[in-house]
């Protein structure tokens, strides 16, 4: 990303083509947090730079950018009063979760107010006959589960991250994990969202009933990216925990194979609770680091799982197994036990952590392709390792055709990163063309802005954006994120081939 882009990105949304100076900047801190303590207690309000450095970025570390003040209330009356407060002042305002995001999604406003919803940690109710739990959005993920447990119910999403990431997290990026292929994203196990509009105003979303009154906006809020109003609470929905879960390793010696055998299984009729497959540097970066017992020598694996009944899992394994020899499997291993199991697992929920081990930085990136694609996609993406001399490991959640290539830099260095983002841009463009898109679960955030400008028209842009101003038409909320503006979108074109010109000749297109 550009200076100039990044500018854009965190001056006022009055003007936002010319950054504040350090005294307005200075002064305009003061008036808010004068405001401010007016509705919250000291110790809620942060605002001196070693306090708010912390919150400069989500995991998408390459960007940063300090708020003017940080919030941490802890009550829903407090919340209302903030998000009041910042109306009135005309002040941006970013919610911020976990900050576990990874396309920028939470990247404060230099000018704005970074809401911390950290403080919202409780679970409030679990109802086991309904099969529904209601919590406050800053709770982990993985906690609805454990608190689900004893009742022999689980909630289904599980991104990688599940055991720091939060539920209203999950909600502003539609997040999935390695079984939503079998149980859907968040926008399918989500049953109600309450929260705050800019303004203040109490609103819902959702019912606990079968249906709800009015406009169904459920799914226009979940995924929304913290546009549209900010979450407070979530009523998700729990399904009962399978008898028996078991998980295949297949290993391929072409990652072709491995490609076609995913459409192979699909085709097949069998839907897997869990159908991932890593290329051969991203097994070697994994094994180094869990010791999942992963094959070394293979250039792909498959982790293909099966749940329900042990019968039902019986007839599923070998089902798929047979599939997955007739496609080319060299090797297949199958769990004997719940640790084993998990072990397998293990590998894959630690793709990203193993990947930092490798690299001082990386850029995790996330589109969506049809899954007869994924070899093509692998092959390009190999190709654009040779163009931008930078490396990359793959893990995908091959099921659904979810990307996430992992491209490996050094922060430090302006012409890596630069390259960087030119991978990243590239491969968007790629999966967009191969009849994908830009994002599957991460989001937009400021990562992909310019990538939107691919897939989407002019008029396309221009329907998202009057949604926008529906729920807030001074554009306070999470400004500069996940929609592009005409004018990004037409500078941004000098970056793609045009009459048969690139903008960067010194990187010829793959």
């Amino acid at each position: 990303m550009s200076t100039a882009a990044f500018s854009a990105l965190t001056a006022s949304p009055q003007d936002p083509s010319s950054p504040p100076s350090p005294h307005a900047r200075q002064q305009r801190q003061a008036e808010v947090v004068r405001a401010l303590q007016r509705v919250l207690p000291a110790h809620m309000l942060l605002w001196h730079s070693e306090d708010t450095t912390p919150y400069e970025c989500d995991g998408l570390t390459a960007y940063r950018q300090r708020p003017l003040v940080v919030c941490l209330p802890e009550t829903e009356a407090q919340v209302q009063a903030v998000l009041q407060t910042c109306h009135a002042l005309q002040v941006p305002v970013v919610a911020r979760g976990a900050g576990t995001g990874l396309s920028g999604g939470a990247l404060p406003h230099d000018m704005g107010v970074t809401l911390s919803l950290a403080r919202f940690n409780r679970i409030l109710q679990i109802d086991p006959l309904a099969r529904t739990a209601r919590v406050q959005c800053g709770v982990r993920n993985l906690a609805i589960s454990e608190a689900a447990a004893p009742h022999g119910l689980y909630y289904a999403p599980d991104p990688s991250s599940q055991i720091a990431c939060t539920i209203g997290g999950n909600v502003a990026e539609n997040s999935g994990g390695v079984h939503c292929l079998k149980y859907g994203l968040t926008v399918h196990n989500v049953l109600r969202v309450r929260g705050f509009t800019v303004e203040g105003e109490p609103v819902e979303f959702g019912s606990e009933a079968l249906d709800a009154p009015g406009y169904d906006l459920l799914a226009a809020v979940i995924g929304s990216e913290g546009m549209l109003a900010v979450t407070t609470e979530v009523t998700v929905r729990l399904i009962p925990k399978p008898q028996l879960a078991r998980c295949i390793m297949a290993s391929f010696d072409d990652v072709r194979k491995a490609g076609e055998a995913v459409a192979e299984v699909i085709a097949a009729g069998i839907i897997p609770a869990g159908l991932e497959m890593m290329d051969k540097p991203m097994i070697a970066a994994v094994e180094d680091f869990v010791h999942a017992g992963y094959d070394l020598d293979a250039a792909a694996i498959l982790l293909c799982e099966s749940d329900g009944t042990p019968a039902e899992v019986q007839e599923e394994i070998e089902r798929m197994t047979q599939v997955l020899l007739a496609a080319g499997a060299t090797k297949i291993a199958v769990s004997q036990s719940e640790e084993e199991r998990l072990r397998f697992w293990s590998g894959r929920k630690n793709a990203f952590p193993a990947s930092g081990r490798i690299s001082p930085d990386y850029m995790c990136m996330d589109s969506t392709i049809p899954r007869k694609r994924l070899a093509d996609m692998l092959q390009a993406i190999a190709a654009m390792e040779r163009k931008y001399q930078l490396r990359c490991v793959n893990v995908f959640h091959a099921g659904d055709g979810n990307l996430h290539p992992l491209i490996l830099f050094d922060a430090n260095d302006p012409d890596q990163l630069h390259r960087c983002e030119l991978f990243g841009a590239d491969i968007l463009e790629t999966s967009v063309a191969m009849g994908g898109t830009v994002t599957g679960e991460h989001g937009v955030g400021v990562e992909k802005l310019n990538s939107m400008c691919v897939q989407f028209s002019a008029e396309e842009n221009a329907q998202m954006h009057a949604l926008k101003a529906a729920f807030d038409p001074a554009g306070l909320l999470n400004p500069g994120k996940v929609i592009p503006t005409l004018h990004r979108c037409a500078e941004y074109g000098k970056m793609l081939v045009r009459g048969g010109q690139l903008a960067h000749p010194e990187l010829e297109r793959f």
